[in-house]
């Protein structure tokens, strides 16, 4: 039987009240006020720090990596493309989100003390193999992303400190992600999302204003696109960039009113663009083909007291970076181990450590910044957060009565029904054969070019080699000679 009209509002205002559930019967003193503005965030403004700030992390400095593959154009064209479809997708998640969540309540269910995650969206609405399938995909990808996150710290920080080398760095910085496993949820992220996005703004504009002072390198050269494994791995990167929704799910749920969440993703991407369209191309415009060799773009500026700066705040972001991509990881080690419920702060923070190991091993064996987000992106991005949630949304609204039953009808402008099933199968069709087949062809190239090249556990990868100088004559080699004197 249809719903009418004021019944689905009814049930669309249901959903969000996680807040009202968490502060229940408690009273509000001046502490939990200042712990409320600092820590408890679920407002749209949080959501879209959180969304923004998660999006932009390591990869504003591989993005002029790929311009140097791409060319200028096809740079900029990727990015407003790609920066399109993710916000697509990432609204086609939060309508499975709400339809998931309004169903399990109409059945009285209580997330009290649950996170809800991608997986059970899955699992409620289509099944249980497609629950398997997206758990498989959606923690392969975040556990990949947690990877990259401690290959950059160790990337950036050998720029101010090259005393020790990037293995020993990924170490150090291994040790210090760790003490995520402290921040209960997204819900708890509300400062540090807020500085993220602030840090990375400062260095996407240090990279802007700094390469255009800096002026064209003597014989820049613009070459790009030169091969087709380069232009597809540049573009898989900037696939991969826009494809940092594989944790909508759970910052929808700590949302008061995740219903909102419909547009976040889409203004979190607009002031995105502001950040990687000017920071990439000046990069290359400045430094051309010199980037195919230097993926890292602190690698080619000069070392001045900003660019320290940079590279310092660059390193507290990737940290909370690390907390976004690894939380959901947490969630699912808790369910499966049946510490989720637990109330102890402590005892689930010892719970997660371990998943923090296999995140550091891979880091060591994989230390290739730049090329592995490009891999990650075509093999994993490209089914985790463009083609399942495509066909997630199909499958789940194929029916005439899932159709006009749904909680939130799609808009008028894309054609309602029919448009956005139109603007889904290009989804598929597209990153299918251009993100996964031509850019998983050329980014494993390229992947294993780097093993052959560097191989695996190198211990300082692209680090510029040490002078060369004179070696000395061993202490036990016998001294030249001396020519016999000439008396005529």
């Amino acid at each position: 039987m249809a719903l009418s009209s004021n019944d689905k509002v009814v049930e669309t205002v249901i959903v969000g009240n996680y807040v009202e559930m968490e502060t229940e019967g408690k009273s509000i003193n001046v502490k939990s006020k200042i712990s409320n503005f600092f820590w408890h965030g679920g407002s749209t403004y949080d959501a879209w720090f959180s969304c923004a700030s998660n999006q932009v992390a390591q990869v504003l400095l591989t993005l002029p990596y790929s311009f140097s593959q791409l060319g200028m154009i096809s740079g900029i064209s990727f990015q407003l493309f790609y920066g399109l479809l993710g916000s697509w997708t990432a609204y086609l998640i939060s309508i499975l989100y709400v339809e998931y969540r309004t169903r399990k309540e109409r059945e009285k269910v209580d997330f009290r003390n649950h996170v809800i995650q991608w997986f059970e969206v899955l699992d409620g609405l289509l099944g249980k193999h497609w629950r398997n399938v997206g758990l498989a995909f959606n923690c392969t990808f975040l556990l990949f992303g947690s990877v990259i996150q401690l290959i950059a710290c160790a990337s950036n920080i050998y720029y101010i400190n090259d005393n020790l080398d990037k293995r020993t760095w990924t170490y150090i910085f291994g040790a210090c992600c760790a003490t995520t496993v402290f921040i209960p949820s997204f819900h708890n992220y509300r400062i540090w999302s807020f500085l993220g996005l602030l840090m990375t703004t400062f260095t996407a504009w240090y990279l802007t204003v700094a390469s255009l002072l800096h002026g064209q390198v003597e014989g820049v050269k613009h070459s790009g696109p030169t091969k087709l494994v380069l232009y597809f791995t540049g573009a898989t990167n900037i696939l991969y960039t826009f494809g940092g929704h594989a944790v909508t799910v759970e910052v929808m749920h700590a949302m008061w009113k995740p219903q909102k969440f419909k547009a976040i993703y889409l203004w979190a991407t607009v002031y995105v663009l502001t950040l990687t369209l000017p920071s990439g191309a000046a990069v290359y415009w400045a430094f051309g083909d010199l980037l195919l060799d230097h993926s890292n773009a602190f690698s080619l500026l000069p070392r001045t007291p900003l660019r320290d700066m940079a590279v310092i705040l660059m390193l507290i972001h990737q940290f909370i970076t690390f907390g976004f991509a690894c939380t959901p990881l947490y969630f699912v080690w808790e369910k499966a181990i049946g510490m989720h419920d637990c109330n102890s702060l402590c005892k689930r923070a010892a719970a997660r450590l371990p998943v923090v190991i296999p995140i550091w091993f891979l880091a060591i064996i994989f230390p290739f910044f730049g090329p592995i987000n490009s891999t990650v992106g075509s093999l994993l991005v490209s089914f985790t957060v463009y083609i399942i949630p495509a066909l997630a949304h199909m499958f789940t609204f194929k029916s005439a009565a899932a159709r006009e039953n749904a909680v939130e009808q799609p808009p008028r402008f894309v054609g309602r029904w029919a448009g956005t099933f139109t603007i889904n199968i290009f989804v598929v069709v597209w990153v299918f054969i251009i993100g996964f087949g031509f850019g998983g062809w050329a980014s494993m190239l390229n992947f294993i070019h780097q093993i052959d090249t560097f191989g695996l556990f190198t211990k300082c990868y692209q680090c510029p080699s040490p002078k060369q100088f004179p070696i000395p004559p061993p202490p036990y080699a016998a001294a030249p000679q001396p020519a016999p004197a000439n008396f005529n």
